[in-house]
């Protein structure tokens, strides 16, 4: 179909609140006045005045982050730490329903990337809009109404995103595809529900204050675990079925569009439900009701590419490779359950070490490297980057030699379907010294009792988000995002029968890949290298086609 573009108006930057870190004009004259009067004060001092005089004398508290940990002042010690993480998460929430929200920074390094007061401000508006539309509320009764119809409604108060799972995904991934897809909903001002399936109940609190994220029962689209890529309500079987037409994208009424559209993102999309990403698509999406939205894949980079979604993109992340950092501490906080399992293993396993290393490896059925190479390419990466001590091989380990001859000790949390990786780690530092005289304890959680498969996936990523350093195979992502830190990668070999030469590298930026992007290229109304496109989106260093925000 011939697709025509929509050139956008660039928007001016919008105005910030009073709370979204702008300060009155009289404080800004107060500030001035300070600094005016700050030499003579000093000069009038009989003695040099300390730090926090010239912070008393100013007005105003500034944060000094020393870099001698024996001197960090009490004010900085872990139990004083940001519990609202810059003003990312709302303070309107009890503590006590949901412990992880304000407990989860007291077992992380403080994030060195701040949220901007304009992502803050955005959150803040979408928890209204939560409040006013979510589930159980008179506006989300009336809007369900509208699924009864054949058509949507113009001038309806809500419009919804419903996001629901892929049945074969891994839990990690289904995170990736709801931070993407709640991105979207915060970007299009559409109240953001999640079809919490069986295997997904009781893993994550509420993170909105004041109403649930849940999609409640009774919903008027069926079987919603069984929509496909084809599907009568999908995007592009409407298109193909000139249900929804593009031609003339700003001419569209509400009225003459399906109550709904099924959005098929799944790692098998082809080209038509990848118009998702084209501006003229968007424009004329915005107007229909409810999206139903399924995916397997981080699309935020895609979110990225379409222009009218630019100008809010950078405004709320002007540092774009912290996308999912944010919105995943921001959404993500494991239930009180889950957060027994972390914080008790944590404290009697992890807390102790004063290095704590997050190795995080994930093989593949199609790889014909022997877990003997890929080990040996662990290896040769923790120790040529000084990650991990090399072994003195002429030197064996003795249960009884002290404790004390050990300089440092480092922690090394092992998270991998395969158990032997473990094994031999941890069998290589009992039998031998290191060469520095650091003490190596390598540790693997196992499942606990009655505990589901994602229950114990959950846990170990939040184990391996407390880590200092983070070493990961390329499909292993959530855990140093949160974080955010830059990952050491394990590069993948070549020729798929040896270890690559290369052991590994540390990436430049910490956000996920989208594996599966799309082909087409809106701007170009062609086929094309989206990741030549814009300079902060471009290749993955793993998937080669794949893509990636970079700052």
């Amino acid at each position: 179909m011939e697709r025509k573009p929509t050139r956008l108006p660039r928007r001016p930057p919008p105005l910030m609140s009073k709370t979204s870190g702008v300060w009155p004009v009289g404080l800004g004259l107060l500030v001035v006045l300070c600094f005016a009067g700050l030499p003579l004060f000093l000069a009038l001092s009989r003695a040099r005045p300390s730090l926090s005089d010239v912070r008393r004398q100013m007005g105003v508290m500034v944060a000094v982050r020393d870099e001698n940990p024996a001197a960090t002042p009490p004010e900085s010690s872990p139990a004083s730490r940001d519990r609202l993480l810059g003003g990312l998460l709302s303070p309107d929430i009890g503590g006590s329903a949901c412990l992880s929200r304000y407990q989860s920074s007291l077992h992380r390094k403080p994030s060195p990337h701040s949220p901007s007061p304009y992502l803050v401000s955005r959150l803040r508006k979408y928890e209204a809009l939560h409040r006013k539309c979510g589930p159980g509320t008179l506006f989300y009764k009336k809007s369900l109404m509208q699924l009864t119809s054949a058509y949507s409604m113009g001038l309806v108060e809500c419009n919804y995103l419903v996001w629901t799972p892929c049945s074969a995904s891994h839990l990690g991934d289904r995170m990736l595809s709801m931070a993407s897809a709640f991105l979207y909903a915060l970007l299009t001002h559409r109240v953001f529900v999640v079809h919490v399936t069986d295997d997904m109940a009781g893993l994550f609190c509420e993170p909105f204050p004041g109403a649930s994220w849940e999609l409640p029962a009774g919903f008027h689209v069926q079987n919603l675990t069984q929509l496909h890529r084809g599907s009568e309500h999908s995007y592009a079987n409407l298109l193909q079925a000139k249900k929804i037409m593009t031609d003339d994208p700003a001419g569209v009424r509400a009225e003459s569009l399906p109550s709904y559209a099924y959005v098929h993102l799944e790692h098998d999309y082809q080209q038509p439900d990848q118009f998702f990403f084209c501006d003229d698509d968007q424009t004329v999406l915005a107007k229909v009701n409810w999206l139903v939205l399924r995916s397997d894949l981080y699309f935020t980079p895609g979110l990225f590419l379409v222009p009218q979604f630019e100008d809010e993109l950078r405004w709320m992340f002007p540092a774009r490779d912290t996308v999912f950092h944010h919105i995943g501490r921001y959404l993500f906080h494991p239930s009180n359950k889950v957060w027994e399992l972390i914080t008790r293993y944590y404290t009697s396993y992890v807390v102790k070490f004063e290095e704590k290393i997050g190795i995080q490896i994930t093989t593949f059925a199609g790889s014909k490297v022997s877990s003997e190479e890929y080990f040996k390419q662990i290896v040769a990466c923790t120790s040529h980057e000084k990650i991990l001590p090399e072994i003195d091989s002429n030197a064996t380990s003795s249960a009884n030699e002290p404790v004390l001859a050990a300089t440092v000790s480092k922690a090394v949390l092992v998270s991998s379907a395969q158990l032997e990786y473990a094994e031999k780690l941890k069998a290589m530092y009992y039998e031998h010294m290191t060469v520095t005289g650091e003490s190596v304890s390598v540790l693997q959680p196992a499942g606990a009792g009655k505990q589901t498969h994602n229950h114990k996936a959950l846990a170990e990523m939040f184990l391996q988000s407390f880590c200092d350093v983070s070493v990961v195979s390329g499909w292993s992502t959530v855990g140093h995002c949160l974080a955010g830190v830059k990952p050491w990668l394990l590069l993948m070999p070549r020729n798929q029968t040896a270890a690559a030469n290369l052991p590994c590298i540390q990436t430049t930026s910490m956000e996920p890949c989208f594996h599966a992007p799309p082909s087409y290229d809106c701007r170009a109304k062609k086929d094309g290298d989206l990741g030549a496109v814009l300079r902060h989106v471009r290749h993955c260093e793993v998937v080669d086609h794949g893509l990636k925000l970079y700052d």
